[in-house]
């Protein structure tokens, strides 16, 4: 009896250690086989969304770059010497132009998009508070208050325009 049970051992702990060792190189295997598959299948997503990204950030950077005040304003004229009008315009034309590339959003980082609405709100407060400037009476005066304010510091679009440079940068 002691020696069946002895060759049942000789003959099970083999077969048993060459099942586990054959079970954890199959599962390897297959895990392996997973993650090339996946690997392959984001590689080609990133291949054919690249572009797209990289056109959206195109987009944006255009988008700042005609928001930015010393151009906005040199690009729309006032229709008049009211400088409310002119306000009201600018702005206009500033939320006109976001609404056209509002759907660029989902193509970069969150935290990039909310650099580029913190652009375009900080612009369009400048714009605001330059009209509610003592000094300004007319269209033309408006324009010269903007651009004067601007001489000391950056526009906010220039900030938004170096973030995204360096987010590009990092997709790299």
């Amino acid at each position: 009896m002691e020696q069946q049970l002895i060759n049942l051992l000789m003959y099970t702990i083999p077969a048993l250690v060459t099942g586990a060792i054959a079970f954890l190189f199959f599962r390897e295997h297959v895990d392996n086989e997973n993650n090339r598959r996946n690997f392959l299948i984001t590689k080609d997503l990133q291949k054919e969304a690249f572009p797209i990204r990289l056109q959206a950030y195109e987009r944006m950077s255009l988008f700042l770059e005609r928001i930015a005040p010393s151009k906005l304003l040199t690009r729309v004229n006032p229709t008049s010497s009211n400088k409310e009008d002119y306000e009201n315009l600018l702005v206009a034309t500033i939320e006109q132009e976001f609404e056209h590339n509002l759907s660029q959003q989902i193509y970069v980082s969150d935290q990039c998009w909310n650099i580029i609405i913190a652009a375009k709100n900080a612009t369009i407060q400048l714009i605001r508070k330059a009209n509610m400037n003592e000094k300004t009476d007319t269209a033309n005066k408006l324009r010269e208050v903007v651009l004067t304010e601007l001489m000391d510091k950056p526009s906010p679009s220039k900030a938004a325009l170096s973030y995204i440079k360096q987010e590009v940068g990092e997709l790299w």
